[in-house]
């Protein structure tokens, strides 16, 4: 698979759906209390894309609106949080710099022009996802890593998607990401030999 310049468009509806990208969204990582105190932890991503699926967005959206006419009716079809990952600046991640603000010292993954780096650009690497703009798009290449992703309250994504909503990626390019996903997620994990 070579690599591809992803094709993006903006969003006019103000509807959340998958491959949205938002920017500076919140992830709360723990909320504790010590001596009558609350401490919140907080990790703030400068990009994340939505992995949910549209069907589910879609529908959420519409059973709200329903709601708005409605006190009564059916919310079955609401849902809670939606799915996200971050996309990582792409030299960053490829410095293993990308998770230093958090204390998190990742895999160098060398050279561009080396195979592990170039199978991640060429998505040949099940767990990344590459991803390169055509320079109108104001965001540099980047990586989803489909280990780290988490979930954000639909509420709070739906409240500052005006200030934080950036462009949407367009369907072809979605499908694959949403595909891509989905296989890494139902992977079959078999124990390392060398661990055993």
């Amino acid at each position: 698979m070579a690599e591809t310049i992803v094709k993006v468009y903006k969003e006019t509806s103000s509807i959340i759906n998958q491959c949205d990208i938002f920017k500076n969204v919140e992830f709360i990582e723990y909320v504790k209390e010590v001596d009558s105190v609350i401490e919140v932890s907080k990790i703030i991503f400068p990009k994340v894309i939505v992995l949910t699926q549209a069907c589910d967005l879609l529908q959420d959206h519409n059973a709200r609106k329903r709601n708005e006419s409605d006190e009564l009716a059916n919310q079955d079809k609401f849902l809670i949080s939606v799915i996200v990952a971050p996309l990582y600046n792409f030299e960053d991640f490829r410095l293993g710099e990308h998770l230093s603000q958090i204390g998190l010292n990742m895999q160098n993954m060398g050279r561009r022009s080396k195979s592990k780096c170039g199978n991640i650009i060429q998505n040949e690497d099940k767990r990344y996802h590459y991803l390169n703009f055509d320079k109108n798009v104001p965001i540099t290449e980047c990586v989803i890593d489909f280990k780290h992703y988490f979930t954000v309250n639909i509420n709070y994504l739906d409240s500052v998607y005006k200030e934080q909503y950036i462009c949407s990626i367009d369907s072809l390019y979605r499908e694959l990401i949403s595909q891509r996903f989905s296989n890494f997620l139902s992977r079959i994990g078999l124990p390392d030999p060398a661990e055993m």
